[in-house]
């Protein structure tokens, strides 16, 4: 693990301080007194060093969500707002790196898919799965035949929006990503909890099973 750490640090400074990746697997192993054969072992790519990297920053939003009393007994809407708003508060740690990492990406993100994504998807789907089981088990969220199961990836959507957002964000403080993030998620729940057409989809099958 230690030298994982060490191996991201010293990657995410060299693309900081240089504005473009190291030249070569040799050259960045030399760099850090590795040798490349030992630095295979843990990672293949530079592309997968920023896949973790990713990763890495939602498992820590997340953690520090989840390691709180008080986040256990939020609602689903807050327990998503809440991890958002951590998750961003980690995204400004690094946000140097975070925005030379993004605006590699080929645009839009959502269709293009970067493999440096890609594990992060993984964890983010798994908490949304989660959570939007939770919220269907205490009713905060309907479920629906053949959308329930595209819930968790109508989230990771929002999530790309969001930080799409915060990235382009120049506001003080990132004062409009905290209003993104809001009527997102309220917009969000909004759609997968009862609304104003389920109501009346149920009011017409109530009429036209009881009509006389």
């Amino acid at each position: 693990m230690e030298k994982i750490e060490k191996i991201r640090k010293a990657y995410v400074e060299h693309v900081l301080e240089n504005g473009h990746a190291p030249a070569s697997f040799y050259a960045f192993a030399k760099k850090i007194k590795m040798n490349e054969s030992e630095l295979y072992e843990y990672y293949t790519s530079f592309e997968a060093i920023e896949m973790e990297l990713w990763d890495s920053f939602f498992e820590e939003a997340r953690a520090t969500a989840e390691a709180d009393e008080t986040f256990q007994k939020y609602s689903v809407r807050e327990k998503l707002l809440g991890i958002y708003y951590t998750w961003i508060e980690v995204l400004k740690a690094n946000r140097s790196f975070v925005v030379y990492s993004y605006k590699k990406f080929k645009q839009p993100v959502a269709t293009k898919k970067p493999q440096e994504l890609s594990k992060f998807k993984e964890s983010f789907l798994s908490f949304a799965s989660d959570l939007t089981y939770e919220g269907r088990e205490s009713r905060e969220i309907l479920a629906r035949p053949y959308l329930s199961s595209r819930y968790a990836d109508g989230l990771w959507m929002n999530t790309l929006y969001i930080l799409d957002f915060w990235v382009k964000d120049t506001s003080r403080s990132f004062e409009l990503t905290d209003t993104a993030i809001e009527k997102t998620v309220n917009t969000a729940m909004d759609l997968m909890g009862t609304s104003v057409v389920d109501s009346v989809l149920n009011l017409a099958k109530f009429v036209y099973q009881n009509k006389q």
